[in-house]
This record gives C-alpha cells, structure tokens and sequence, in this order.
C-alpha cells in the first residue's frame, strides 16, 4: 500500500505525500512546480486554457491523452507521465512540430488560450498520424479561443505533421516506459489533515473499501466531483478512486450485449458503442469534449444519477442494466430502476456500481440531443427511441427522456399508446398526447417547460418520419443541413 503519489513530471520523477490529496492538478502545476504555461480560466473543465496531457502505459507502449488540469485531482495522475506545455521544446530548445506549426500559421494572438490549444494538438500529434478534418475539430472543441482565431489553429493542426511523426517524446520513449513501469501496481491509500484518498488497483480491495468507508465519494474521472472543490470549495474527507481498478476498466463484446465496467471512459467506449448503435456514439462524441471523455466515465455519468445525464436515456431506450456489487454480493437490476428521485439512487450504504450491461437489440435507435452549442454544451433535453417495426406496425418500442423530469425517465404512457399500432401519423398523434401525461417539465436556464414538452413531442415526429418515409426523412435532413 503506497502513501505517496508517484509520476514523471516529463522525464523527471516526483513522489508526494503531504499534500491535501484533492489538490488539483492544475494548483500543483502552478503552485508547486511553478509551471505557470498552464492556464487557469474556468475551472470546471470547459474552456480548455488548463489542458495538459497524461501519458499511460498501454500494452507496452504510451498513450497520449489531453484532459483538464483544473478539475482532476493530484493522485489520479499517480503511475502517469505528465506533459505540459514547457515540456514540448527539447533539451536544446528547438521548438516541438506543435509549436513551430503554430508559429508558421500565426495561430496565437492574445496567447492566454495558446498553451492549452498546443496541448490539445499535441496529443492529435502524438496518436493519431492523419487526423480528418473532423478530427482535428473534435480535438480543439475543448479548448476556447475568446480571440476566434480558429482558421489558423486548423491550419497549424494540418500542418504539424510536415517535419515528420518523430519527436524527443518518440527517442526517449523506451526510457519512459521503463520508467512508468516502475511506478505501476501499488494500491495508494493517502492521509492529509484528516482526510483520506485510496486508490484500490482490484475490484476487491474496492469492494472492502466501499464497506469500511460508506461515506466516501466514488470518483472516477471526477468531472462532476471535481467541481465541488473548485466551485463549491467544498472538504471532501474520504475520496475513493475507482480509475485505477483493471476490472472495472474493461469492456467485453458479447454475443448479446456489450459489458462496460464501470471505469471504462467515454474515449474508450464510443467505437465499441459505435459500431452497433451509430446514433449512441455520435451521442458519445458530443459529451463534453475529448478531455472530458478522456477522464469521464459512462459508469460515473449514471451513478452521478443527474437528470441531464446524457447517456442514462439512450442506455434506458436500449434496456440497459447494472450490476451493483457490496462485498462479495452483486445484484443486477434495470437502470430505468435504478432512479428513485432527484439525485437519488438505489445504491446501498458500501455498494458500487461494477459493470454496464448494453443489450445487442436488432430493432431502430436514434437518439437526439436540443442543446444551446453543438460542442462542449449540457442538454436542455435529450430523446432516445428504439423500436421494432415490422410490416408497418410497431411491435416494440422503447423511449426514454433526459431533462423532462427529476429523473431519466421512459415514457410509459406514450409507449403504450403505439404498442401494437399501425406505425402512421394519427399513431404518432396519440403518442405525442400521451408524452403530455408522462411528464410535467419544468421551466429553467437551459428551457421553458413548454418548449421542452414540444421538443419532446417533435422529436417524436422526427423519429417518425426518419424510420417510415425515407424520401421525407432525406428531405429532413437537407433542410437542417441547408439552415445550420
């Protein structure tokens, strides 16, 4: 059991221990280390200013990934190589492809927003070769420039691959990987002005410590816990980390279902999801942004139990389940039982969420997200469907809303109403009536109550049209393309 959190910082080791371990990382980088090229702006993980990037081993090699400095936590970065933004020049000051490419475009102006951008494209350099256009989008979405200089950011990002995929990280790589090896394979158990940190490594020490600390917060990438310390400066006295667990980190196809521990991230499930529910993992690629889905958690997203919760509807449309483990003891239930009421949930004193079970159902998905932003923005509604149709009637169908209700929450009545029914307008009619007796909205910043019962309604209809008239469905589309 280890009482320190030990990393690289770059190629230099570091091992901490008397420090408050819900310090974050961005405070350390500042505060501590003194590298201030890390940029605080917002604090809760939105405009990007603080990224730096993580490098962990992964099947004998090192994966690169960008996430937020200001919301993650000191030892959740323990076993990891840690790159900020003076690491990228090397031991003689020759300026990384990143930054050179940023020079040559003139991709910096007021250069507050500068080091986080040039984070995030290093970790584009560094894992993927030839990245789309899209890519390169998907990659900066996190990341805010107040000044809107993105065309030359884009540019400076299709021109970064000129002087070759080799960098200093790339020669000195078997080195570190010796040296990240080193620091693998110890549980981490932290004390500090009494307060605790533990950092299990199996789901049975896990296990143990959810029954000997019922009152400690689960974190698993803290994108959510994370903000009641920089937002709501909240004392967290007992932290439990479940990031570090191997078991719940995995994600096993199965003939009839996939199942996703509970510590697997939203970077390493969109694919898997993807590939069977297009609709999900395009659902996936709006959550947040890649930092964000490089820590985030679909297990974390569900037991946070928020209304607003992207994925708890598309998983409930689906029939998704959860395994809740205490002890030794598991029990598995429907997630659409999984909610009691606002922010409260069916886990018992000492009991943890373990794995996500995703059913494999041949049938239509979609899923639509009405939000403010198209990137980087929280759902003022969210409208999940599935449905088996066959010879123009609906066989079974399934239909669950986020932000109609203090829950995630299916709509039973509506489902009722075209259980069995000709799949026709007047159908769709009687179900758009029906979602008037299922919820009762309310009225907040993200939308009034009326516009998300209509929304709701109309996304109803548009899952109409899309799966019984394609020429409509085709027309649909070129409509909202053509008016953005």
């Amino acid at each position: 059991m280890a009482d320190s959190i030990k990393f690289l910082m770059g190629y230099d080791p570091r091992s901490i221990s008397d420090i408050d371990p819900t310090t974050t990382l961005l405070q350390y980088l500042r505060e501590v280390e003194r590298r201030t090229g890390t940029k605080e702006g917002c604090a809760e993980g939105d405009c990007g200013a603080c990224t730096v990037v993580l490098g962990t081993l992964q099947n004998g090699a090192i994966r690169y990934r960008q996430v937020n400095a200001c919301i993650l936590f000191l030892p959740q970065i323990s076993g990891t190589q840690v790159i900020t933004v003076e690491h990228l020049c090397d031991a003689r000051g020759r300026l990384h492809p990143v930054q050179q490419a940023m020079v040559d475009c003139h991709a910096s102006q007021c250069g507050f927003c500068t080091p986080g951008i040039a984070m995030a494209l290093f970790a584009l350099y560094k894992s993927n070769p030839a990245p789309t256009r899209q890519q390169i989008l998907d990659a900066l979405a996190g990341n805010l420039c107040r000044c809107t200089g993105y065309r030359p950011i884009v540019e400076a990002a299709e021109r970064m691959y000129e002087q070759g995929a080799v960098d200093h990280f790339s020669a000195t790589e078997p080195a570190t990987i010796r040296a990240l090896e080193a620091l693998q394979g110890d549980d981490l158990a932290l004390k500090f002005g009494g307060k605790r940190y533990f950092a299990p490594r199996s789901v049975g020490e896990l296990a143990k410590l959810c029954i000997r600390h019922p009152e400690a917060h689960l974190v698993a990438g803290a994108t959510d816990v994370g903000l009641w310390v920089t937002k709501q400066h909240r004392d967290l006295a007992a932290v439990i980390q479940v990031s570090g667990v191997e078991e719940l980190k995995r994600l096993a196809v199965r003939p009839d279902r996939l199942a996703i521990g509970a510590a697997v991230t939203y970077s390493d499930a969109l694919d898997a999801i993807g590939r069977h529910y297009a609709d999900f993992g395009e659902l996936i690629r709006r959550i947040g942004s890649v930092q964000i889905r490089n820590a985030g958690t679909i297990g974390g997203n569900i037991a946070n139990g928020s209304p607003i919760g992207d994925s708890m509807p598309a998983l409930i449309a689906l029939g998704a389940s959860i395994v809740l483990r205490r002890g030794q003891k598991r029990r598995e239930l429907p997630l659409e039982d999984f909610y009691l009421d606002y922010r409260r949930t069916a886990l018992q004193p000492g009991e943890f969420l373990e794995t996500v079970h995703l059913p494999l159902r041949a049938g239509t998905f979609r899923a639509y997200k009405i939000a403010k932003r198209f990137d980087q923005d929280i759902s003022g509604l969210l409208a999940a469907f599935w449905a088996r149709l066959d010879g123009g009637r609906v066989q079974e169908i399934r239909i669950a809303y986020g932000g109609m209700a203090a829950i995630p929450q299916r709509a039973s009545l509506c489902e009722q109403a075209l259980q069995g029914q000709l799949w026709t307008e007047s159908t769709v009619a009687l179900g758009r009536r029906a979602l008037e007796q299922d919820f009762a909205p309310i009225s907040d910043m993200r939308a009034s109550a009326s516009y998300r019962m209509l929304s709701a309604q109309n996304l109803l209809t548009k899952f109409h049209i899309e799966t019984s008239a394609p020429e409509v469905a085709t027309r649909v589309l070129a409509f909202e393309v053509s008016h953005g």
